[in-house]
């Protein structure tokens, strides 16, 4: 099985929607991933309209899925005076190295900022529902691994957000979310390409050929959008908050 994580375009969040920018992205994100053999996409609401141009000239319908839209739990930031963020993995390098719990893959939602706010409970919430999913295509979590009840090499498309994105990561690949959303950085309509590999019959693991690629932008001679990260240099005029 192969499964695509495909975030949405530069958004326009004031709007629900799409910049210009974003919808020529959209358009590129098409051209790549239309042609493709893909069994099922599923969609959060606000990545409608990335997918709909895929969608379009594929000839194809998405499921929506209200679990994968972007994992905005809001929690008291330790440098923002008890400040609620936006998102829970907005933190500061220094507030995260003083406390190590955050990246133990078991441990990580018992820091008190999340425990306040039942992060736990959210990520399961996402979880749950995305097992049953890879469940019915023939991939059963067992333990850390997955047991293949239908051995099979269908791809399956999820137009979504990085935050969900490095939640579902997360738990295929054994890891605490806090180390892929400070790890890992996903520009818009990027494709995230995981797949299973089944070394040992009916035992399967999932991992990442490609994280944040955006080879179709650049086939067109077209920067990524900025919206996915930080400055390099502080002070350089891009986004340091």
């Amino acid at each position: 099985m192969k499964l695509l994580l495909i975030r949405h375009g530069d958004p326009d969040y004031e709007n629900d929607s799409l910049t210009e920018t974003g919808r020529l992205e959209a358009a590129m994100l098409a051209d790549r991933v239309a042609p493709m053999d893909v069994a099922a996409y599923y969609v959060s609401t606000r990545a409608r309209d990335t997918a709909q141009p895929t969608l379009e000239r594929a000839g194809r319908t998405a499921t929506p899925c209200d679990w994968l839209r972007e994992f905005s739990v809001r929690v008291r930031r330790p440098d923002c005076g008890g400040g609620l963020s936006h998102v829970p993995w907005d933190w500061l390098p220094q507030d995260m190295e003083s406390s190590p719990v955050l990246f133990d893959r078991e441990r990580w939602h018992e820091h008190p900022v999340f425990a306040e706010m039942d992060v736990k409970g959210a990520y399961d919430r996402v979880i749950e529902p995305f097992e049953a999913l890879l469940a019915e295509h023939g991939y059963v979590r067992d333990g850390l691994c997955y047991r293949v009840e239908r051995a099979n090499s269908e791809t399956l498309a999820f137009f979504c957000h990085f935050g969900v994105s490095c939640v579902l990561m997360s738990r295929l690949m054994n890891v605490s979310p806090m180390a892929l959303w400070h790890g890992l950085a996903m520009p818009p309509t990027s494709v995230t390409t995981i797949y299973t590999e089944e070394r040992r019959p009916g035992v399967a693991l999932f991992r990442a050929a490609s994280v944040g690629d955006v080879s179709h932008l650049y086939a067109r001679g077209r920067e990524p959008s900025f919206s996915a990260r930080f400055c390099e240099v502080y002070g350089n005029g891009d986004r340091v908050d």
